[in-house]
């Protein structure tokens, strides 16, 4: 069941794909429109991160020790390390109680490549803060405080945080939680998997939270997104794909690493969930603006803001423009029945 995600043109020739899997679903959970194996046990990688940080929320912790809203949205995001990002996880470490050793992550240099740079030119040591998942693994430090264990636990699945989390995952993606495949992330906590559909449908929730029957819960997917929404530098950084969603009101977006994407339409009512199989980070901005121009997007500014960030245009290593980066597929928007709802 292959399915062509990225074509890579050098001239007038294909000479690469980056085949993977694609669903979007409506708001019953139906499947709208697929690609690949949707069926396909898939990690979400950092794109867990807004639910992740929903049980803080929930228990109201963000406000009890003074966070600003900023630095409770900083809880979802992957951040590049680029200065105000460290300032904030400080902050909230200071703010909570905690130090930044006890995050248990190595300590690490900022995605962010000019950061990067300067750190290097100035000999500014790696740390901790910079890491792209400082600010869910405060959070986590704090649900597990809060349910009454060590923090200093908080990373192992058998840990009261880490099974909340399991509880919110598959409340969110409606698959059952022994069912849900977990393995050890980048950053070394738990990492989480379920099928493409589900995943899908977790960001239709998040884009749609009076589908959430639980009003606290509903309450707190309303503060966080509203928050990122807001804030959306926090999600990753200036510069960045995902900041650029998430800059758009009507989306709640999150990547995850190897070539996962999660986005939320609210005004469609639409969840999204796609996976480069060969985890592929390269050109995922070509897939989402094809997605949204298949899917007849309103906000052609939005389109406009991702085209213009990745052009698509295959440049060697004299700076010559060769050949073409583009997505092909097309999204056949009745609803397929050989997903039905519910399965």
């Amino acid at each position: 069941m292959s399915f062509s995600l990225i074509n890579e043109y050098r001239g007038n020739l294909l000479e690469c794909c980056h085949e993977g899997r694609l669903c979007v679903v409506d708001e019953h959970g139906g499947v709208l429109a697929a690609g690949g194996d949707i069926d396909k046990v898939t990690y979400y990688r950092s794109a867990t991160k807004p639910i992740q940080a929903l049980p803080v929320v929930v228990r109201g912790l963000p406000q009890r020790y003074g966070f600003t809203e900023r630095e409770m949205a900083l809880m979802a995001g992957s951040h590049a390390g680029q200065a105000f990002h460290g300032e904030m996880i400080l902050s909230m470490l200071q703010k909570a109680g905690f130090q930044e050793e006890d995050m248990i992550m190595l300590p690490s240099y900022p995605a962010d490549q000019e950061e990067y740079r300067r750190m290097i030119q100035e000999g500014i040591p790696p740390r901790k803060a910079l890491h792209n998942c400082s600010g869910k693994h405060v959070a986590l430090m704090l649900l597990s405080r809060e349910l009454g264990e060590d923090y200093h636990d908080y990373w192992k699945l058998s840990s009261r945080a880490q099974q909340e989390v399991l509880h919110y995952i598959s409340a969110f993606s409606e698959y059952p939680a022994d069912r849900i495949q977990t393995g050890v992330d980048g950053c070394g906590v738990p990492v989480f998997a379920v099928p493409m559909r589900n995943m899908a449908l977790s960001f239709l929730k998040l884009a749609c939270p009076d589908l959430i029957e639980d009003p606290g819960v509903r309450t707190a997917v309303q503060a966080l997104t509203g928050a990122v929404s807001k804030y959306p530098e926090t999600i990753r950084g200036y510069g960045f794909l995902c900041t650029l969603l998430n800059e758009d009101p009507n989306i709640i977006a999150k990547d995850g690493a190897r070539g996962v994407y999660a986005i939320g339409l609210r005004r469609e009512r639409l969840g999204i969930a796609f996976k480069v199989g060969d985890g592929s980070e390269q050109n995922l901005g070509v897939v989402v603006a094809h997605i949204l121009r298949e899917l007849h997007y309103e906000n052609r500014e939005t389109i406009e803001k991702i085209e213009a960030m990745e052009p698509g245009i295959l440049i060697n290593d004299n700076g010559r423009d060769v050949g073409r980066i583009c997505s092909e597929f097309t999204l056949d928007l009745g609803r397929d029945d050989t997903y039905p709802e519910g399965e």
